[in-house]
């Protein structure tokens, strides 16, 4: 009985301290790891279904290529949208791009001070 509570205060105890570990976010800190990390992320939430569902509820027909740069700053949030280019014309099909984006926080950090920026390239 005494030896089952020793057991469960240590293992509780391992999860109380182990689990800030496991979650935290990485720290990046080379360019090219930030752009493969951003690249993978933005893919994935533009095929994910909430994406999806919000885009073609409101945009159903919208199609074209855009490129855009986007800044990442210290805790993974994006702090700016900015459309280079585009053959997609409707202004609030862009809008609601940059208003998607600006809402995304990434699942790492990077160093202090650190910010990039990172040009990309979606086909809807």
């Amino acid at each position: 009985m005494k030896s089952n509570r020793y057991l469960l205060f240590f293992g509780f105890f391992f999860f109380l301290v182990s689990n800030p570990v496991f979650s935290q976010k990485p720290v990046l800190t080379d360019e090219d790891a930030v752009t493969e990390t951003v690249t993978k992320e933005i893919d994935e939430v533009f095929k994910a279904e909430d994406f999806l569902k919000k885009k073609n509820k409101k945009f159903k027909d919208v199609s074209g290529t855009m490129v855009v740069d986007i800044g990442v700053v210290q805790n993974g949030k994006v702090s700016s949208f900015f459309k280079v280019e585009s053959d997609i014309k409707n202004i609030d099909f862009i809008n609601f791009m940059s208003d998607y984006i600006l809402d995304h926080k990434f699942q790492f950090k990077l160093q202090k001070q650190q910010r990039y920026k990172i040009r990309y390239s979606i086909t809807f």
